[in-house]
């Protein structure tokens, strides 16, 4: 628990610190889809009998999105059609949670199926605005200390971006590395499990914690690096980005510069500046797969962009999706050409500052990266013209998830006053 709390804090003092944190401010927030007090303090009486259990996470609160089934919460999935639904058995990353000592405080909101439909949840920085999304629920419960970590997943922004507006540390890491048996899917050849914490090793030892042994994260710890070499990536959506964005990455560019890190800039070349596009077609006909059911049988119950995007899928003319995945998994073979040597790239975590609440804000920022299947970091660097965090995105070569870790931790150290 060191990582989390002071060594001495028993399991129940920490999650009735929790639930004191969430009484004083759930009711604006709603960061919580489910919550059993009884339950989550009787998990922690049972850590606390048995000390010389410790897991990795003994003891500490965790919190769990919304699309992955836990045998005795509800999982609802964000949407109406799954109301009270009770899946019969753990997902495969909470088995491991568990394993590892990790108390299950609740579930944490979804957006409808993890896609764009607002949620009821807000930013705890400025309840007017978006939390974003899909991992709404976990960025924010994170930001407001309701729990020390949580779970999210990613098939566009949903960990990198709502973290960056929440301003705490996101973690995605490489595709696969993470078992996805009991999380609701979107679309499989992007899904991936992520992590929210206050800091690096918090993110990343929950991550591990969950990952299978034999993939990225099931490495040793890479330990202190040499500083990295890091290239600033101006894709050719970087003029979306806002000003303060563009600053916070040349500032953050410099201070790695001043810190010993080689930098450089660079922007996303042929074939990768279509990423955005092949990421949204695979998206959207993987989805109209994944969600044929609930499109079939439960129209009425879905929300009108989600019911759009379904049948735009639905409608793809033969090969369209194949000829996606194709492009999509040509970059990835091409991968050496975009760092260009470099070990990491750095890029903007999300256009600008948390917009208000009627959207989750925009992943294009996130969608190249997720469909190269590579791991992506985000940090909460400076506060924005209207008072809400930005983040900055350090992305590594699939698989270098250890490393990044370790570069992620010095990164961090560069900007904490």
């Amino acid at each position: 628990m060191s990582i989390f709390n002071a060594e001495k804090a028993t399991s129940r003092a920490l999650v009735e610190a929790c639930l004191e944190r969430i009484d004083a401010r759930e009711d604006e927030v709603h960061a919580w889809q489910y919550l059993d007090r009884d339950a989550a303090l009787a998990q922690a009486d049972a850590r606390d009998s048995t000390p010389d259990r410790h897991g990795p996470l003994h003891g500490v609160p965790i919190g769990v999105k919304d699309i992955i089934d836990t045998a005795d919460m509800p999982t609802t999935c964000g949407s109406p059609i799954y109301d009270g639904h009770r899946p019969g058995r753990d997902a495969a990353c909470v088995t491991r949670l568990r394993a590892a000592g990790a108390v299950i405080l609740g579930k944490t909101v979804s957006t409808e199926f993890a896609t764009f439909q607002p949620p009821k949840t807000r930013n705890p920085h400025n309840t007017a605005h978006t939390p974003g999304g899909s991992s709404s629920g976990s960025a924010a419960a994170v930001a407001c200390g309701m729990v020390p970590a949580a779970l999210g997943s990613q098939t566009a922004g949903s960990v990198i971006r709502p973290a960056a507006f929440c301003g705490v540390v996101g973690f995605k890491p490489s595709f696969g590395a993470i078992d996805l048996a009991g999380v609701k899917a979107l679309a499989a050849s992007l899904d991936t499990l992520g992590s929210f914490a206050r800091g690096v090793d918090g993110a990343a030892l929950v991550a591990r914690a969950i990952a299978a042994a034999d993939g990225p994260l099931g490495e040793a710890d890479a330990g202190a690096l040499p500083p990295p070499s890091i290239a600033l990536c101006q894709s050719g959506e970087w003029a979306e980005a806002d000003p303060a964005t563009h600053a916070a990455l040349d500032a953050a560019l410099d201070r790695l510069d001043a810190a010993g890190a080689a930098t450089a800039r660079c922007d996303m070349p042929p074939p990768f500046v279509d990423l955005v596009g092949i990421q949204n077609t695979i998206l959207n006909g993987e989805m109209a797969t994944a969600l044929a059911f609930e499109h079939q049988n439960h129209t009425d119950q879905l929300s009108e962009g989600l019911l759009t995007a379904l049948e735009e899928g639905a409608a793809y003319p033969p090969g369209r999706l194949d000829d996606a995945r194709a492009a999509a998994e040509a970059c990835r073979a091409r991968e050496a050409e975009l760092f260009a040597g470099h070990d990491l790239l750095l890029a903007p975590s999300a256009a600008g500052e948390a917009p208000l609440a009627e959207t989750t804000g925009d992943p294009l920022f996130n969608r190249a990266w997720t469909a190269l299947h590579v791991p992506c970091f985000t940090l909460p660097v400076v506060t924005g013209p209207n008072g809400l965090p930005i983040g900055i995105q350090l992305i590594a070569r699939r698989g270098d998830d250890s490393r990044l870790i370790s570069w992620a931790r010095w990164a961090e150290r560069v900007f904490t006053p």
